[in-house]
């Protein structure tokens, strides 16, 4: 084998030939990702008195085809924040490998005061917004959940045009229209949020992620969850099962299909 690193796994040129490097080269101009392929659905999160609550089940559908049920899509950070990602699973894959090199960069710093989850989100906001302007966007909906500066509950989200937005319950996708009107309910306002516990506020998002199970063709019923408080840091559960999830109930429905009496 050839001795140069960069070469390494090769025949040597002497006795097969030069390598072709033609496979390489291409004359076509340079493409852009036009549309998510592999894709994760909803993540939801609701704030409570002492800090926040997020969870996204581990499906990644390929089309409408589950492809890969064991995807993790909440990512911890530090001991403060946790990042929550729908869409596209490639780039939710570049933005995990980005903020795992901000995290070395922070460790090594010499900065008293981590980031903590404002900056983070502020963070992800330029980057989407950064990469939205070369129109290359990065196909993601995301939600930052975890302690601001003061070490308050924070809980905001930002998309793939980098438009940012704040609210005590937040979700993307199909749990925009199902799991928020769930969440409102309990959890109208920041006033409210300081009368919700942290057991209420995570049963809120467990019966948010029956109706999505039900109600959402790509999600699924094994999923992740994270509670983030000042007291008890980052608890993250990532094989979480529903419980009590049945399609019994179905044989019940009348008036869709030969079933209307």
């Amino acid at each position: 084998m050839d001795c140069h690193p960069e070469v390494w796994g090769r025949p040597r040129y002497e006795i097969y030939g030069d390598y072709d490097h033609s496979h390489l080269h291409t004359s076509g101009p340079m493409q852009h990702t036009q549309q998510p392929i592999v894709t994760g659905t909803s993540v939801i999160a609701v704030k409570f008195k002492d800090g926040v609550v997020i969870a996204a089940d581990n499906l990644a559908s390929y089309g409408s085809l589950a492809r890969f049920t064991d995807v993790k899509r909440l990512r911890k950070f530090n001991s403060q924040s946790v990042i929550g990602f729908g869409g596209d699973v490639s780039d939710m894959q570049y933005l995990d490998r980005t903020l795992g090199s901000l995290d070395t960069n922070e460790n090594y710093s010499n900065s008293d005061q981590p980031l903590h989850a404002r900056n983070l989100h502020t963070y992800l906001s330029k980057v989407m917004y950064a990469r939205r302007s070369k129109f290359d966007p990065l196909w993601n909906a995301i939600l930052v959940a975890g302690l601001d500066g003061e070490d308050m509950p924070f809980l905001a989200s930002v998309d793939l045009l980098g438009t940012k937005f704040s609210s005590p319950t937040l979700a993307t996708g199909f749990g925009a229209h199902l799991a928020v009107p769930i969440l409102r309910r309990t959890v109208p306002d920041e006033e409210a949020v300081q009368q919700t516990t942290k057991d209420q506020a995570v049963e809120l998002v467990k019966e948010s992620m029956k109706v999505l199970f039900y109600r959402d063709a790509r999600s699924l019923d094994n999923y992740s969850i994270a509670v983030i408080t000042k007291e008890s840091g980052v608890e993250l559960k990532e094989n979480e099962k529903l419980e009590n999830q049945s399609w019994a109930f179905a044989d019940q429905i009348r008036g869709y299909g030969t079933q209307v009496n």
